[in-house]
């Protein structure tokens, strides 16, 4: 089981931490089933940039960047070294903490 803390960039939403989260599904769907908002114009298939999250902390208890996610991370706003796809940060079975911070998301209104 996991714990992740979704910290947002954007003013005025405070963190939120999940308790006991299944492993086998990706950070895009976790956030969704919570009500959280994180934008995934594709539909979670890695055909955009939309669903881009920093990973503070956990990175290695999700899959690896594949050659095809980076591509699409290039095209995102604000790429960093920790930025990841949510749609492909798949949680490995292991379970533990997973801190993650959302970019402003306000930002892609013009996509």
């Amino acid at each position: 089981m996991y714990t992740i803390k979704f910290k947002f960039e954007q003013k005025g939403l405070a963190p939120i931490t999940l308790n006991n989260i299944e492993p086998d599904q990706s950070i895009l769907e976790v956030a969704l089933k919570n009500n959280i908002e994180l934008h995934h114009n594709c539909g979670g298939v890695c055909a955009c940039s939309t669903c881009h999250l920093y990973i503070e902390k956990g990175e290695d208890l999700v899959e690896e960047l594949t050659d095809k996610e980076e591509d699409f991370i290039d095209r995102a706003i604000n790429p960093r070294l920790n930025s990841r796809l949510g749609c492909q940060c798949v949680l490995l079975d292991e379970g533990g903490e997973i801190e993650v911070t959302l970019p402003d998301q306000t930002q892609f209104l013009g996509e």
